[in-house]
């Protein structure tokens, strides 16, 4: 019974997640408060820690000192390719700023939900080289029907999910998760990124 329950406690909060994306948002939008309170609680009852889900600052050193050199590749090349395609979005340097702080606690909150939570949840149920590939396999359907978002976030997702059980730090994964994601979107056509819009708001693009 209890591993019933453990298998059903991801997949129903999986199912919660599809469902605002694509209807309750709508109707219910504050649902989602509900949706993390689960999370939390789920947390809470497994004794599992801020700083063990990866909410702490000990190994975000090492983060940067390995990490932060191929994420500045990353970023370049992006930053290369909009400038050489001339597909960059003459946005501003102000309005860039603005736009890549507000994206930090959102790619935070996701890189929590992928591995902070849907990892770990699915170490507990499958081996540790298959639960990278249904965290990031439920992450890139959580991206549905965007086709361009989908495939970058099976890849990226699976990456994150490997550096997290590396460093088990949530604090550099989201602040590469927001710098790629806003680079995507400042280089990234409307017309392959459908302005990153996933759910039903891609077909009113």
């Amino acid at each position: 019974m209890a591993r019933k329950l453990a298998v059903l406690e991801p997949v129903v909060v999986f199912a919660l997640i599809m469902a605002y994306i694509w209807e309750l948002r709508r109707v219910t939008p504050g649902l989602w408060i509900a949706i993390l309170a689960w999370m939390l609680f789920s947390h809470w009852l497994r004794r599992e820690t801020p700083a063990w889900l990866g909410f702490g600052l000990g190994n975000l050193r090492a983060c940067v000192r390995d990490l932060l050199p191929a994420l500045t590749l990353l970023a370049l090349a992006l930053l290369a390719g909009g400038i050489l395609l001339h597909t960059a979005r003459p946005i501003g340097t102000g309005r860039a700023v603005l736009a890549l702080a507000a994206y930090l606690p959102w790619g935070l909150a996701q890189q929590y939900a992928l591995n902070g939570y849907f990892l770990n949840r699915f170490d507990a149920l499958a081996s540790r080289r298959v639960s990278p590939w249904l965290a990031a396999a439920a992450f890139c359907c959580a991206h549905a029907p965007n086709w361009f978002l989908m495939a970058v976030a099976l890849v990226l997702g699976y990456a994150s999910a490997r550096i997290y059980r590396r460093y088990r730090n949530l604090y550099f994964l989201g602040m590469a998760h927001a710098a790629v994601g806003f680079l995507l979107f400042l280089v990234i056509p409307d017309s392959i990124s459908r302005h990153l819009n996933v759910g039903p708001a891609w077909f009113r693009r």
